[in-house]
């Protein structure tokens, strides 16, 4: 030892010496009037005397010595099996016998496990198996069985099976080799296992507990080898001696003066000095018992030295405490009486219970006397078990101490253990304790105020100084408040203090003696406390208030920082351990001064934060600003406040402050003024500089500037500074110029890069309907959508401009399909008409005249051989089916565009459309119907039309499809024109010639002016040709609109009639087949078959003719199904399912017309020369109807419809041919008759309707023009004199819903209201009805007249024809 560290050793020792030596004690309650300051050295001495005294106290530990006991020789094998049988076994009682039955399952086992399908464990064994298989033979022995099932014995198995394992495990074995015979006692131990399992199988646990028992102990007897198989050996494997282990008085067996050296910093050999010269004289159990019957003294006197009644505010409190001190100090003696036994015989014999209280006031030394002395006696009773676990009997003589005058002696305190000053003692060592935690204890571990070393002492020192646990709790929470206050703490370690006050502690098994230890402060009544600990105890609580709200106020301070320092902790705190205290009160002028002066901090903190944002992104120079930097400003200020938002999520006030409310008053107003002039100025020098700003910057800066608004909105109610969309509307308008721009070029690049070709993975691969269309439709509707999605991704928070902005992209869309369709169908047109390489051939004969002839010649012929199948190019079945994927992805196009809504929108802010508007276009639907009676031009007596149409300035609009071979031509095609104003439009029908200059058959003009379709109905004219014969054209009007569903419905009709020429285009390729097939020719070719046996039959004079059988029937059009199958096949291979049925379905209305002019002449006002069908000639027509229905059809032998549905094939055509069957060979005058019901019941009908539009208020223009139309123009006829309905109108069309839904209704009018056209139609072929039919057309042309002037009369009673005033008329056409 060096001499410094010996110097400090010995003055240390002499300040230890005068403490226990000195005889002034200041009294316990002067404490409270003044503290005493408690140095190092006096707070170190006191914790070591009571850490040095539990070393002394705590129970002797014992430990244990082994002495083994000699081993028994380890057995063999079982040497006599019958015995241990008979002992285990006894077959005397009935309890032990085998239930009935009990053999047979125990064959059905056994066997088994000779199978190996035994569940148990153990039995799979070859050897186990051979041994089972040997006492098999045996137990299956009649007479054993008998025995067996009569005795129900267990030991004859045994012993039998016994026998059968000994000669089983016996085999290939010398004889003084015994090493098998171990094996034996394994294999009949298993079958003893078996027994036992079987019967608990069988369920007999519960009736045979005995035999179960016997049966288990014979088990383990047979598997266990080192001992012998008798039950009671009588064997012992030793004893176990206890030893008392003797103090080392070493302080490395001391834990807690131990942990008293690392708080004072101290080594073990300081410590172990201090001991050491302590221990004999002073620091004895016999000077702990003398504080105690002091401390018992001045408690009962209420003397100094203890607490007393005047440091409670409530006497009761006092005399509670008072009364639980007494048990404890009766405890604590006893335990030091256990500790030193030798005391209690010191003391005067008398006899008290162990559980006995010291009396509550002793009166003389007699009285104090006996009462340890029935503490000896207590210890010294034999059948007192210790509560220390000390079997051995103490006698206890009587107990003298020495000292008694100082017991009586009651005038001061003068204890060794304890301090003059508990309190602050207490307080100076737990302040100790707690520093030097704080310094060694793991950070991530620590969770305690206190570790578990520093704890256990500061618990010993208030049991032994008498603390109560209410003083304790406030001790240890005014030094955890002492350290925060000092910056020594955070507020975790505060809360941690908190819980270590209010949190009870663990449940232990002998809990240490204070009073009122397993509760806390929490649940402690307040009352019960000394006056000294609430005063302390408040002040607490106040001083813990301030310090915590300057340092959430320096928090907060921080908390627009990019990674700001939590409040969590300190609003915890003040929340749930402050504020609810019943202790602490708060001045409502207090809280709100508190809020107001945050709040002023926290606007000051966000200013500048702002500040410095602006400074930072944005230049000082104006000509330098663009609106990157806005968005960058923006961008700062959105991201600070959603951290802010995010971060005050859950408790967005803290002290009655806002920190993101704050924020954005703050923020905002001042970014949404910079915001709006740095905009304002930036696109003023780009117009000055006459410069464009990048679209791109104009989105960014409207994404940022609409998060912030919606921020805005949500956290100030108010409405925002400036109309953002109103601001920047422009960018998006250009961008939608520029989309315009492109689309048409990106069509047009598309389909030049588009080799149209199936998608698929090789030549063998099938493809899916998924993969029939090719990438230039796709590409295009990629565009679409891109386009679409990119205003959907503005998130445009202005419900009109959104909808203008759709109507705009519509009309792209719109135009964009109509270039791809133009251009793909004149694509497909070129392809389909190209020459085969057989019709090159033929072109290549025919260049004179005479071999044009040969080649009508050859057709002629080859009529009557296979006509092989038109070689359609993929390409274009592929540009059909990019058609038909065209309308479905347009559909989705539409709803995804909510185009109803957007139109719903545009309705209600513009209003109703007033009629004084005029519009800007009108759009004239012309479909081109029919032709009858035209100029024949081929050798064969007829042509091959097809139609033109041009305007008065010779653009094409129009040619029709090609009608082979007909001089009553049916076209049914229509055609778009736009117009503002009226327009002449000429029709000029050519005869097409496969080689040479195509022949004129006849031209004829319409005028198209707006102001004769004001009524927006169609109309009918039959124009007769100007040179023989007529034609029907199906005009209707509507007005040019700038509106989404026009748009949309205008691109749906481009794609249907685009779809619909092509599929004409390919069933004019089939129809020439289908018309020679169904035509006069083939059915006089079928009934002119039998001619021979018909001559027969009139020289037999046989009163029948042959019949023509149904074989012959289907034959006759068997040519016409080969070649559709062939076809059929070639477009499969392409065509996708539904654009297949749509080819079907139209060749089936090729098929429905050709059966039709087999029946009944077109409808018209003049007879006909067709002669009608015989019964015969009919017969045979209705059975090709059903034989070619069943094909289109094609059901396969399930009945599943591989073709058109049948709903599809029966078409109102279709219902008007079956129906035609019941009036084909009615007289004329029925049909007349019925035609008149049928008349005057539409009639009826019309008038029915003209009143509800009139009361409707509906407009309906006239039903003819009159002499509008030129002289040469005949008016309209008799196709057009039915009733009038409104023709499909592009609105009708914007989407397939709607489309479906018009064709719908077409067909449930088509049921509803029956016509009388067919009976007309046969009433042509009959001469005598001419007059009916002139009659007729005459009826409805008053009709027609009649239903317009009450138009007429309408629409001047409604409006007026002048209200519109200035030069426009009636739905906003020009006035003439």
């Amino acid at each position: 030892m060096s001499s410094a560290s010996r110097k400090s050793f010995q003055q240390l020792h002499r300040r230890l010496d005068s403490v226990q030596n000195s005889d002034k004690r200041r009294s316990r309650a002067a404490s409270s009037a003044r503290q005493l300051a408690v140095s190092h050295d006096d707070a170190y001495t006191y914790a070591l005397r009571v850490a040095y005294l539990h070393y002394l106290l705590q129970p002797k530990t014992k430990r244990k010595q082994w002495v083994p006991a000699p081993k028994p020789p380890p057995r063999t094998h079982t040497s006599n099996i019958g015995d241990l049988v008979k002992e285990f076994i006894p077959g005397n009682s009935s309890n032990v016998k085998l239930p009935h039955g009990f053999r047979g399952h125990l064959e059905k086992r056994i066997e088994r496990v000779i199978m190996g399908a035994e569940k148990l464990p153990g039995y799979n064994d070859a050897a186990v198996k051979k041994t089972f298989a040997q006492a098999y033979t045996a137990f299956t022995e009649q007479g054993f069985r008998k025995n067996v099932d009569k005795e129900r014995k267990v030991e004859p198995l045994v012993l039998i099976f016994y026998s059968a394992a000994t000669k089983a495990c016996g085999l290939g074995h010398e004889r003084s080799d015994d090493s098998w015979k171990l094996l034996v006692d394994r294999h009949v131990a298993l079958f003893v296992r078996l027994l036992t399992n079987i019967l608990r199988d069988q369920g007999h646990d519960r009736d045979k507990p005995e035999l179960l028992s016997r049966l288990n102990t014979l088990e383990n007897k047979l598997l266990t080898n080192d001992q012998n198989l008798f039950i009671d050996t009588g064997q012992s494997s030793g004893n176990t001696i206890e030893v008392v282990v003797p103090l080392s008085y070493d302080v490395k067996d001391m834990p807690m003066v131990q942990a008293v050296a690392r708080i004072f910093g101290l080594s073990h050999s300081d410590v172990q000095s201090h001991i050491d010269a302590q221990r004999h004289q002073n620091w004895t159990e016999e000077a702990a018992l003398k504080d105690l019957k002091a401390y018992q003294h001045r408690l009962n006197s209420n003397a100094s030295g203890a607490l007393r009644s005047q440091d409670f505010d409530v006497d009761e409190a006092y005399q509670e405490w008072k009364r639980a001190e007494a048990p404890f100090l009766s405890q604590m003696m006893l335990e030091i009486l256990t500790a030193r036994p030798e005391l209690a015989r010191r003391s005067t014999t008398v006899s008290m219970s162990f559980d006995k209280a010291l009396p509550a006031s002793p009166s003389s030394a007699y009285a104090e006397d006996k009462v340890y002395s029935e503490l000896g006696r207590t210890l010294s009773n034999p059948d007192r078990s210790s509560m220390y676990g000390i079997d051995n009997v103490l006698s206890l003589g009587s107990m003298s101490l020495d000292d008694t005058s100082s017991i009586r002696t009651i005038d001061e305190a003068n204890y060794t253990f304890i301090p003059p000053e508990p309190r602050e003692f207490l307080k100076v060592i737990a302040r100790y304790a707690l520093e030097f935690d704080a310094m060694h204890g793991d950070e991530g571990e620590q969770t305690s105020l206190f570790s578990k070393q520093s704890m256990d002492l500061l618990t010993e020192l208030c049991v032994w100084w008498r603390i109560p646990q209410f003083t304790r709790l406030v001790v240890f929470l005014e030094v955890a408040a002492r350290r925060f206050t000092d910056t020594l703490f955070t507020v975790i370690d505060l809360d941690n203090a908190f819980d270590l006050v209010k949190i009870p502690p663990p449940e232990v098994k002998k809990p240490p003696h204070i009073y009122l230890f397993n509760e806390t402060l929490a649940t402690i009544d307040r009352s019960k406390w000394t006056i000294t600990d609430y005063v302390v105890y408040q002040q607490t609580l106040y001083t813990l208030n301030d310090a915590l709200l300057r340092d959430l106020y320096d928090t907060l301070m921080h908390c627009y920082e990019p990674k700001p320092p939590t409040v969590g902790p300190a609003v915890h705190v003040l929340t749930t351990h402050i504020f609810s205290d019943p202790s602490f009160s708060r001045k409502e002028e207090d809280v709100q001064a508190f809020a107001r002066q945050l709040e002023s901090g926290l606007q000051e903190q966000a200013a500048l934060v702002y500040r410095g944002f602006l400074d930072a992104k944005v230049p000082q120079s104006q000509q330098d600003w663009n609106f990157s930097h806005v968005v960058e400003l923006g961008a700062s200020v959105v991201k600070l406040c959603e951290r802010t938002q995010k971060r005050y999520k859950k408790n967005p006030e803290v002290m009655g402050v806002n920190p993101f409310t704050v924020l954005v008053e703050t923020m905002f107003p001042n970014f949404e003024d910079d915001a709006h002039e740095l905009i304002r100025k930036i696109m003023q020098v780009a117009q000055e500089r006459g410069e464009e700003l990048p679209l791109q910057d104009g989105f960014d800066l409207y994404k940022e500037l609409v998060e912030i608004r919606r921020i805005h909105r949500s956290s100030l109610g108010r409405p925002f500074t400036f109309d953002v969309e109103e601001l920047l509307v422009d960018f998006v308008w250009r961008w939608i110029q520029n989309a315009e721009a492109r689309a048409e070029e990106f069509v047009e690049e598309a389909i030049k890069q588009d080799p149209f070709q199936v998608r698929g993975n090789g030549p063998g691969h099938i493809s899916l309907d998924s993969e029939r269309h090719s990438h230039s439709v796709i590409d295009m509707f990629q565009l679409f959508h891109q386009t679409a999605d990119q205003v959907f991704r503005l998130e445009w928070d202005n419900d009109v401009h959104h909808a203008r902005f759709m109507t705009a992209l519509s009309k792209i869309f719109a135009n964009s399909i109509a270039r791809y369709c133009e251009i793909v169908d004149q694509r497909f047109v070129r392809e389909m008409d190209t020459p085969r390489p057989n019709e090159k051939e033929a072109a290549a004969v025919a260049q004179t005249t005479q071999g044009r002839f040969m080649q009508y010649a050859k057709e002629a012929w080859n009529t009557k051989e296979k006509i092989e199948p038109f070689q359609f190019y993929p390409e274009s079945l592929v540009k059909l089916n990019n058609i038909e994927w065209a309308m479905q992805e347009l559909d989705k196009l539409e709803k995804s565009m909510n185009v109803d809504a957007c139109a719903d929108i545009l309705e209600k802010v513009d209003g109703p459309r007033r009629p004084i508007k005029r519009p800007a276009k009108y759009v004239f639907t012309i479909k081109i119907v029919e032709a009858e009676d035209i100029k024949a031009c081929d050798p064969n007596g007829t042509s091959d039309p097809y139609v033109v149409l041009v305007d008065e300035y010779q653009k094409r609009l129009h040619k029709t499809r090609i009608v082979m071979r007909t001089l009553n031509p049916r076209w049914d095609e229509s055609v778009d024109v736009t117009v503002s104003g009226p327009l002449n439009v000429v029709a000029t029908i050519w005869d097409y010639d496969t080689f040479g200059d195509h022949d004129f058959v006849g031209r004829t003009s319409l005028k198209l002016d707006p102001i004769h379709f004001s009524d927006y109905l169609p109309r009918e004219f039959w124009l007769d040709l100007d040179t023989q014969g007529r034609i029907l054209l199906r005009v209707s009007m509507e007005g040019e609109r700038d509106d989404i569903q026009f748009y949309f419905g205008k691109a749906f009709r481009h794609l249907k009639r685009t779809e619909r020429d092509m599929v004409r285009k390919i069933t004019d390729k089939l129809s020439r087949h289908i018309n020679a097939s169904l035509s006069y020719e083939a059915l006089r070719s079928l009934l002119g078959r039998n001619l021979a046996s018909q001559v027969n039959s009139f020289f037999k004079r046989s009163s029948t003719i042959p019949q023509i059988t149904d074989a012959e029937v289907e034959n006759a059009l068997q040519s016409l199904f080969t070649y559709f199958n062939e076809n059929f096949a070639t477009m499969k291979e392409t065509l996708t399912e539904a654009t297949m049925v749509a080819v079907m379905t139209r060749l089936w209305k090729e098929v429905l017309m050709a059966i039709e002019a087999l029946l009944v002449p077109p409808l018209s006002e003049k007879p006909s020369n067709q002669r009608p069908l015989n019964q015969r000639e009919l017969d045979v027509v209705y059975k090709w109807l059903q034989l070619l229905f069943d094909f289109f059809n094609a059901r396969d032998e399930d009945g599943e419809v591989l073709g058109v549905p049948a709903e599809v094939l029966r078409s109102p055509k279709y219902h008007e041919l079956a129906s035609l069957n019941f009036f084909y060979f009615d007289s004329t005058e029925n049909l007349i008759r019925t035609s008149e019901r049928m008349a005057a019941a539409t009639a009826q009908r019309q008038q029915q309707q003209l009143q509800g539009q009139m009361s409707s208020n509906r407009l309906s223009a006239p039903a003819t023009l009159g002499s509008s139309l030129g002289a040469h123009h005949a008016g309209p006829a008799f196709a057009s004199m039915g009733t009038i309905r409104r023709g499909k109108s592009i609105m009708m069309s914007r989407n397939l819903g709607t489309m479906r839904r018009a064709k719908e209704e077409k067909r449930k009018e088509a049921q509803a209201d029956p016509s009388d056209d067919m009976i007309l139609r046969i009433l042509r072929m009959r001469p005598e009805a001419a007059g009916y039919l002139k009659e007729r057309h005459r009826q409805k042309e008053r009709m027609a007249a009649a239903a317009a002037a009450a138009m007429i009369v309408k629409q001047s009673v409604s409006q007026g024809w002048n209200s519109a005033g200035g030069g426009f008329g009636r739905g906003g056409v020009p006035r003439r």
